[in-house]
């Protein structure tokens, strides 16, 4: 706890935003002290967790709060002066054939609808302000859950009408367990959507857009999964060469859990989904998180584990149409810049099908 004010000196000194950056890393990234603190909870006794936690909690709000304010003040700054750069001539004549786009997440999401549709999965949707229980506890993570902290969590001051604390969903998770507890079992659905979480850089921001996919059977195993995966990764990529590699992961509803690598090639510098990841010309990035579907998750889904098995899976949208289209900053896709949306939004027949082909943004056509 002691680099608590040395940390905060330094973000409230900070003068650029990527120095805020760095400092955000170094204090809650993953090899962050603070994140260091909060996984040291799970190694605690009860008592020394009660008496600790609230201690490490409110220097994770501090330093939080810190970061926000400060990026705050320069993003300000940074507006101001973009703004007395920029100029535009109001006096010039409309666009002679005025039109929109269709936002390249959109369209990534009408394309992932039409891959799986072909693969019998419907899909399924959810409330974005969650209750506690669906978020977070069915999905096997309690109270005391380490899991927890990695979320950053936008709470509501109120509860529900059983006591439930109400969030802003983190992942789009909790509609695996709408879904299995309305429709029962044999199931087959994505559930893509909005989801909220404290964060944002270049590869981050505080909302985004996920996809989880959910398969409840008889008699599933992994190579299911893998094989679905493949399925989806080639058609979206549109290519044969898709190459994947699963790592072992930790995921609080999966048991096991994979991590899915897929291989790149690297052309003209810039990383190209495809190729085995040879390392003299490529690699591996990662893309999917997935598993097994955790016997709790089942059963809090109202189903019996010993009867049905299930595998899950989960990534960003906003990465993948980052990935396929050559984009480098996420928040860009959120700054309603119309040069941006003119450069890579999509015609609005541009309707992504698997027999045709999915649509070429339209500032980017041959």
């Amino acid at each position: 706890m002691e680099q608590l004010e040395p940390t905060l000196a330094a973000i409230a000194a900070a003068d650029t935003i990527d120095a805020v950056e760095a400092l955000r890393v170094a204090a809650l990234g993953k090899q962050g002290w603070v994140s260091a603190l909060l996984k040291s909870l799970g190694g605690m006794s009860p008592e020394e967790r009660t008496s600790t936690g609230p201690r490490i909690h409110a220097a994770r709000e501090a330093v939080a709060a810190a970061l926000s304010e400060r990026r705050a003040a320069l993003e300000s700054a940074a507006l101001e002066a973009k703004l007395a750069a920029e100029t535009a001539d109001l006096s010039l004549p409309a666009p002679a054939a005025p039109r929109g786009s269709v936002h390249p997440v959109s369209q990534v999401m009408d394309e992932l609808a039409e891959i799986f549709a072909d693969m019998g999965f419907a899909v399924a949707t959810g409330p974005e302000i969650e209750d506690d229980w669906h978020n977070f506890t069915a999905l096997n993570m309690p109270e005391t859950h380490p899991a927890r902290a990695m979320h950053d969590t936008f709470y509501f001051p109120d509860q529900d009408a059983q006591g439930r604390s109400m969030l802003l969903r983190t992942h789009t998770s909790p509609v695996q367990i709408r879904s299995m507890l309305s429709q029962g079992a044999p199931l087959r659905v994505i559930a893509p959507g909005r989801v909220y979480r404290s964060d944002s850089d270049a590869t981050h921001t505080p909302m985004f857009h996920q996809i989880e996919g959910l398969v409840i059977d008889k008699g599933i195993h992994l190579g299911h999964l893998k094989w679905t995966l493949e399925t989806f990764l080639k058609a979206f990529f549109e290519r044969e060469d898709i190459v994947l590699r699963l790592r072992p992961s930790y995921f609080p509803f999966t048991e096991p859990s994979v991590e899915v690598d897929v291989g790149y090639t690297l052309v003209n510098g810039k990383r190209v989904v495809g190729g085995s990841g040879d390392a003299a010309n490529g690699g591996w990035m990662e893309v999917l998180g997935s598993g097994m579907v955790n016997r709790k998750v089942i059963e809090f889904g109202g189903l019996d584990p010993n009867e049905w098995q299930g595998f899950a899976f989960g990534t960003g949208v906003d990465r993948l149409a980052m990935l396929k289209y050559g984009m480098d900053d996420l928040r860009a896709f959120f700054d309603g810049d119309v040069r941006w949306l003119a450069h890579y939004g999509f015609g609005a027949l541009d309707v992504p099908t698997l027999s045709a082909g999915v649509g070429v943004p339209v500032g980017v056509r041959a």
